[in-house]
């Protein structure tokens, strides 16, 4: 085979997505011919690769296989942890080749839509920032809420990792100083919804994921259960990213 980048040849694989990979090879995590790895390096797949001290077995699924969960609030999103907790991919169905890559990432209290797939190349196109798919967060928060502030929201703030923003804030109700809304964000950095309310002094007590792109959750998928996609919904996925 002609040679290629490390990092999409063990993405094709099914070890993780291509940005997970990178962070790994950083790590010191990968060898390739039991020297460290970088990133970039080109391999023509007949080398020895080990991941963690254990050899890779290429294991390249058949086919391209997407499903929908519904994380629950108290699952972290992760393949292993440390301390034992339940993960995200503890529900989800085993498969006969590849391993299921989690696209993007949901902290420990936020419940809501995660896409996983067996496809590494697809979960980097779902993940890359240029990408800017549209993620969309049923947000409670609690405390005074002014049109100033939800002007800053969508004008944008500066946080410790860089200028972020809604693109949109939809009001959706509440009661007293309980007060739900739907924002919308064109990528995932870490706890953003969060930090970008907290940075106008305001707290999150609820926060779900409802729509990633096209794909809105489910009402009657319940929490810790999952959907496969089926041939329309790979025809609308195909679609959503054709426009990106």
């Amino acid at each position: 085979m002609s040679s290629q980048k490390l990092q999409k040849f063990l993405a094709d694989a099914g070890l993780a997505s291509r940005r997970e990979i990178e962070r790994m090879i950083e790590a010191g995590m990968i060898t390739v011919n039991r020297e460290r790895a970088h990133v970039g390096q080109r391999i023509n797949g007949d080398e020895k690769i080990e991941v963690n001290g254990k050899p890779f077995r290429i294991e390249q699924a058949d086919e391209t296989e997407v499903i929908m969960y519904h994380k629950p609030e108290g699952q972290v999103a992760t393949r292993h942890d440390e301390q034992g907790r339940e993960t995200v991919f503890d529900a989800l169905p085993r498969l006969r080749k590849g391993r299921w890559i989690m696209v993007g990432r949901l902290d420990i209290n936020t419940s809501g839509l995660l896409l996983f797939t067996n496809n590494g190349e697809l979960a980097n196109r779902l993940m890359h920032p240029s990408s800017e798919i549209e993620r969309e967060y049923a947000v409670r928060v609690y405390g005074e809420v002014s049109p100033e502030i939800l002007q800053r929201l969508t004008e944008g703030v500066e946080l410790e990792d860089g200028f972020s923003r809604f693109s949109r804030i939809i009001d959706a109700g509440g009661e007293a100083r309980n007060h739900w809304y739907h924002v919308i964000l064109n990528r995932g950095r870490n706890r953003e919804v969060r930090r970008l309310w907290e940075s106008q002094g305001v707290s999150v007590s609820r926060l779900i994921r409802v729509r990633f792109g096209s794909f809105v959750l489910p009402p009657r998928l319940k929490k810790g259960k999952f959907v496969r996609f089926n041939d329309e919904d790979m025809k609308v996925l195909r679609e959503m990213l054709s426009q990106q």
